[in-house]
């Protein structure tokens, strides 16, 4: 067993939501990761779209629960000391507590004062699971020191620790055009996202202000009335971002909020820039990811049109990816996933990118 000491904590992390081409949702979580020796843990296990135990929605008695178990203050809930440390973000309680999905798990013990996790693995059943097969090569063991590996988590039962430390995601729609945000709004309700429409927040109580981390102006909104808007939350000193909908076309406006609301620091990103022209889509990786991209605009008789136009892994570097001429005519934008982070972009930028 591995006698070198890595450090422990936690970090924010978020798996965004989506409205997908067939109709379907994919829910936003926000959660905490692992850190394990000053970075993430997940990034390390492949691009698995999978989420803690540790998430913000939970209940706080299931909150708890997952704390305490991951302090060695109950069983393992699986053979052989192994606790869930990843699992189904689309599955209803803690990171999907059950295996149908797969979940990732691990060892985590006791030796003598300190904490260790080993032997990850994939698991789909709770059977015995075959590290040969279904392990990741070159992930732990990792040896905490006890005392601040529970500092860590004893962190997370205290009244500015645990779920309710890190708000839930609120979007604040204004505009007068009701059809098309009462659709946003149910968009990001279905996927995790609190959604509220106004026709006018200038004079709204800063304590409300406050509540929002997203303020999306309908394309109807004149400029007066948003620097109005602007001059409200910061009066309020709400923390907002303000997304104009120049193009009303639903899962770009859902794509456009998840990006206003991610607070992940630069240097832990995966995606890292997105810019767009009528020919090509050049996007900016940091590590290796699935990258998903998309084109959405409006026809000539205003129908929204959304067009998928590349699927694959990418490597870490610049990448130049063609767009189809005819899906970025008139006013389109471009939309960059990956698993836990979304980019967006008008597809109008300079013809000359490399």
């Amino acid at each position: 067993m591995t006698s070198e000491y890595v450090t422990f904590g936690l970090t924010p992390a978020v798996r965004a939501g989506d409205v997908l081409a067939d109709g379907t949702y994919q829910t936003h979580r926000d959660f905490l990761d692992f850190l394990v020796a000053g970075s993430p843990l997940l990034p390390r296990l492949a691009d698995l779209d999978v989420v803690s135990p540790l998430a913000c929605d939970l209940d706080p008695a299931v909150f708890t629960d997952q704390v305490r178990g991951l302090l060695l203050e109950t069983d393992a809930p699986l053979d052989g000391g192994r606790f869930v440390l990843y699992g189904c973000p689309e599955c209803e309680g803690p990171a999907g507590e059950g295996l149908a999905c797969g979940a990732v798990t691990a060892v985590v013990e006791r030796d003598g004062p300190d904490v260790v996790w080993r032997d990850f693995v994939w698991q789909t059943d709770p059977g015995t699971p075959d590290l040969a097969r279904d392990g990741f090569p070159g992930v732990g063991p990792y040896r905490f020191h006890g005392d601040q590996y529970r500092t860590e988590l004893k962190w997370l039962l205290t009244d500015d620790g645990g779920p309710d430390a890190r708000p839930a995601p609120r979007a604040l729609l204004i505009g007068h055009r009701v059809a098309v945000l009462a659709k946003l709004a149910a968009a990001l309700r279905r996927i995790g996202i609190g959604a509220e429409i106004t026709l006018d927040a200038a004079g709204a109580h800063p304590e409300e202000l406050r509540k929002y981390g997203v303020v999306v102006f309908g394309r109807t909104v004149g400029r007066d009335e948003r620097d109005a808007v602007r001059d409200a939350c910061a009066a309020a000193r709400a923390d907002v971002v303000f997304v104009t909908g120049h193009v009303p076309v639903v899962p770009l406006l859902v794509a456009q909020v998840e990006q206003a609301l991610d607070r992940t620091p630069f240097d832990r990103r995966r995606l890292l820039g997105l810019r767009a022209s009528g020919t090509a889509a050049v996007v900016d990786v940091a590590s290796p990811c699935r990258v998903r991209l998309a084109v959405h605009r409006l026809d000539r008789f205003s129908r929204p049109r959304s067009h998928e136009v590349f699927d694959g892994q990418l490597e870490p570097g610049t990448h130049r990816l063609v767009l189809d001429a005819r899906a970025v005519r008139g006013e389109a934008y471009v939309v960059a996933r990956t698993r836990d982070a979304v980019l967006t972009a008008p597809a109008d930028g300079p013809a000359d990118l490399v």
